[in-house]
């Protein structure tokens, strides 16, 4: 049974690290395709970011390797396989709901690891990275990482989610992590500037967060940003900003 657990933990952890690389590295690709010479100057940094993803990666593949032999060997979790067990809405729904869960409880421990002692032990981590690259989804402190590691595997065993839906949040959480940081907006200016973008997060909103570092601090949804009081809207794209940004922190 160790044994099992042991391999199943390893697997998630080449699963977690390989679709960081693919994302990550997919997207900086993108980047040079679309906006050439944005990350240059930035080698070092992009380096570091891809050190402490790998390591993230360990963080959180642990313990959704033993979440993922649990639901296959004992049945533990309320993942489903039979796309009737529950009504067709529900699928929808579900997703809703699992990314209602995981952006509530980001919000609030993002919030918390900008409290000046958290922030110098950890978070400091992920805002080394100035400005941020695409490869700096997963750069985190491990302290960092293991407050986000544990919400899917939490979420799996109190609220029932289809196999393909679960695979629907990893991802959105996947993508949004990725393109939240890489510098510039992939979504049209009709839907960031409009009503969507008024309630839906994208590399516009977060880019803020990493300008001014107290306010935004939701991962999808604005809402508790809005309700909190701090929401303070879209950050800056301008290749001179970013020149600036990085001589102002050297």
């Amino acid at each position: 049974m160790v044994a099992a657990i042991l391999l199943s933990a390893l697997a998630m952890t080449l699963i977690v690290g390989v679709r960081y690389l693919i994302a990550s590295g997919g997207f900086a690709l993108a980047t040079r395709v679309r906006q050439p010479g944005l990350y240059r100057g930035q080698g070092r940094q992009i380096g570091r970011e891809i050190g402490w993803s790998l390591a993230s990666a360990a963080i959180y593949g642990i313990p959704a390797g033993v979440v993922a032999w649990g639901w296959q060997a004992r049945g533990w979790t309320r993942i489903y396989e039979d796309v009737g067990g529950y009504p067709l809405w529900y699928l929808p729904v579900s997703v809703l709901l699992y990314l209602a869960a995981h952006d509530t409880w980001f919000y609030w421990t993002h919030r918390w690891m900008h409290a000046p002692r958290l922030f110098r032990i950890a978070h400091a981590v992920h805002h080394a990275s100035l400005p941020p690259t695409a490869w700096a989804a997963m750069s985190f402190h491990p302290w960092e990482a293991l407050t986000g590691a544990v919400v899917i595997p939490a979420l799996v065993f109190l609220i029932p989610i289809h196999v393909g839906a679960l695979g629907v949040v990893l991802s959105i959480m996947t993508i949004m992590g990725v393109s939240n940081h890489m510098g510039w907006e992939m979504f049209p200016r009709w839907m960031v500037r409009g009503p969507i973008g008024r309630w839906l997060i994208t590399a516009s909103h977060h880019q803020r967060h990493h300008e001014q570092y107290r306010c935004n601090y939701g991962l999808y949804f604005r809402v508790w940003d809005r309700l909190c009081g701090t929401d303070r809207g879209l950050g800056e794209f301008r290749r001179e900003f970013r020149r600036d940004f990085r001589k102002e922190q050297a």
